[in-house]
């Protein structure tokens, strides 16, 4: 049985007097639910909205965290990898639905980049989403 709930939030960090934000835990997943996963973030998200080729005709929107605050619930045996360009990037998508709901970036392979569209409903309290240049990034 899984250890998620969906919409349940549990306070990781509280915030204290040196303004330091909480942290809950979000869970989410592909379309078909085969991969879940808990990503522990603010409930207000700061998101980048990448213009590079792979992101931009999926519409991901990265939410990029600690790989320690990222956790694969399942789905493990169901997911496949895409690599292009220097093959750093671990991009994973499940194989059933082929949604990419995190991957491994390129810029920091010490973190997991979710894709904030694949975050389940009831934890998100808000949502900023700035620009990023990935067409450039690396030039």
């Amino acid at each position: 049985m899984l250890s998620w709930l969906p919409g349940r939030q549990r306070r990781s960090r509280a915030q204290g007097a040196d303004g330091a934000v909480a942290l809950i835990t979000h869970t989410g997943g592909c379309h078909c639910g085969r991969v879940r996963f808990e990503v522990v973030a603010p409930a207000k998200l700061e998101v980048l909205e990448c213009n590079c080729s792979i992101c931009s005709k999926a519409g991901y929107l990265h939410l990029v965290v600690p790989a320690e605050r990222f956790r694969l619930l399942s789905g493990d045996e169901v997911l496949a990898s895409y690599t292009f360009n220097t093959h750093t990037a671990k991009h994973l998508f499940c194989s059933i639905c082929g949604v990419k709901s995190f991957y491994v970036p390129r810029a920091d392979p010490w973190s997991r980049s979710v894709n904030a569209r694949c975050l389940d409903p009831g934890t998100v309290e808000g949502m900023s989403i700035s620009p990023f240049n990935g067409r450039r990034w690396g030039r």
